[in-house]
């Protein structure tokens, strides 16, 4: 299926993530936990040495060069070199009848760590990473005793640094898996595969495929489709292929397809939203005209004779979804609106009076604020024909001015102020955009 959503992280975006993400797994290994270590060896001329290291603290592990790369078609893997470690402890040794105890430090350093990520995707649409391969290797391990016996400690000191090692060295692989799967994984989890928008309709971002690495990105595809809560239908037309724009020199990159806003007319009508009732109520005191048949008996002389001074109402609905396209200069949706007018009678009910159709070149601003898509709606020429009329025929042009009144003073207001509101882009916890550009391209 092609995506109606798209989104790139590049690799400065990477790199960022990456930066917040090095924090996070140093002071996961920070608090590494590591097992007491005992054991014998015979020296020649010497016998038997028993040793035991216990109260292993680990005070720092720092990372202080690390880089993350995209592997195309792979994942992603993350480097850290010349990392280094420090461990205090006590320790305890035993060689015929001489014993002694005292404490250490000890000192890690040039240590490397590769981590290889694998991404997907799970059966609901939400993104996984998993770690699928990792290895630590260490250089250069130093131990300092203290106590009176020197050359005690050196008997053993190479056996304790070669044991330190390994352990360290599998300490760090575990440790680095655990943290993917406590931190990084349900992290990403909190991408919203569905976001409810109002009390009519939500968004469908789950992920129509797993991500995809190249050698500048990586791309996320999402399926990008409004949907009614009331009862969801399968959209009438399909997504056409979404060609993103080569761009990497921003962190992340938003691509939204006509077919993403299209499902959002195709939801929002098929919800019944896009129905718009005028009353002479509704029109700004600023105004000096008034919705009722006096008003109009000025273009429509039969009006005073049947409905005398009587208030109206027009009622506005697409007969169909909106269409909108995307080109270079913005967007652009051409509706077709009905207008039926009617006469409220005094016991409330209503008269019909005439059904005109209207046709209107429409454009629309797109931004972002505060993470959601907001937009506004300008409309260019109007165009009116009368479908039906209750009241005999009349001249259409001539309500040309009242009906620019009335699309500009009441129904744009509303439109524009429900678009103000905007609709969430989908974004994992506690991220903010910042430095927003906005582009169209065909």
């Amino acid at each position: 299926t092609n995506p109606g959503f798209v989104v790139r992280i590049t690799q400065a975006g990477l790199d960022y993530a990456h930066q917040q993400g090095i924090a996070v797994l140093e002071k996961e290994l920070a608090h590494l936990k590591m097992p007491d270590i005992s054991g014998d060896f015979r020296i020649r001329h010497v016998g038997k040495v028993r040793y035991e290291i216990s109260r292993l603290d680990l005070r720092r592990f720092h990372l202080p060069y690390s880089r993350i790369s995209l592997v195309p078609n792979v994942g992603l893997q993350v480097s850290i070199s010349n990392a280094f470690a420090e461990v205090d402890g006590n320790w305890r040794v035993k060689i015929h009848f001489i014993r002694d105890h005292g404490s250490f430090d000890l000192k890690v350093e040039n240590i490397y760590i590769k981590i290889n990520l694998k991404l997907g995707s799970d059966t609901s649409g939400k993104p996984t990473i998993d770690t699928s391969d990792c290895s630590t290797r260490i250089s250069k391990v130093r131990v300092h005793f203290s106590g009176k016996f020197g050359w005690l400690y050196n008997l053993f000191r190479s056996a304790i640094e070669s044991r330190f090692r390994k352990i360290l060295e599998s300490k760090v692989c575990e440790n680095v898996v655990s943290s993917v799967r406590r931190e990084l994984q349900p992290y990403l989890q909190t991408l919203p595969v569905t976001a409810r928008i109002d009390a009519m309709a939500g968004i469908d971002y789950s992920l129509v495929a797993p991500p995809t690495t190249t050698a500048q990105s990586l791309d996320v595809d999402l399926k990008g489709e409004f949907f009614s809560l009331a009862h969801r239908s399968a959209v009438p037309f399909p997504p056409l292929a979404l060609a993103f724009p080569p761009d990497h020199d921003r962190m992340v990159y938003f691509g939204a397809s006509s077919y993403f806003f299209n499902t959002a007319g195709f939801a929002y009508h098929g919800a019944g939203a896009l129905v718009f009732e005028i009353t002479d109520s509704l029109i700004p005191k600023d105004i000096d005209f008034h919705l009722n048949t006096s008003t109009f008996s000025a273009f429509i002389p039969q009006l005073e004779k049947m409905y005398p001074d009587m208030l109206m109402k027009f009622r506005l609905s697409a007969s169909s979804a909106p269409f909108l396209n995307i080109g270079p200069g913005g967007l652009s949706l051409k509706p077709v609106v009905d207008i039926q007018a009617y006469a409220i009678l005094p016991n409330s009910s209503l008269a019909p009076l005439f059904l005109l159709s209207l046709v209107s070149n429409v454009s629309a601003v797109i931004d972002v604020k505060s993470g959601h898509i907001v937009g506004s709606l300008k409309v260019g020429r109007m165009k009116l024909s009368l479908k039906h009329s209750d009241v005999g025929t009349f001249q259409v042009r001539t309500l040309q001015s009242i009906m620019n009144i009335l699309a500009s003073s009441i129904l744009l207001p509303r439109l524009n102020a429900r678009l103000d509101q905007g609709f969430p882009l989908p974004l994992p916890d506690r991220i903010q955009l910042s430095n927003i550009l906005v582009r169209f391209h065909q």
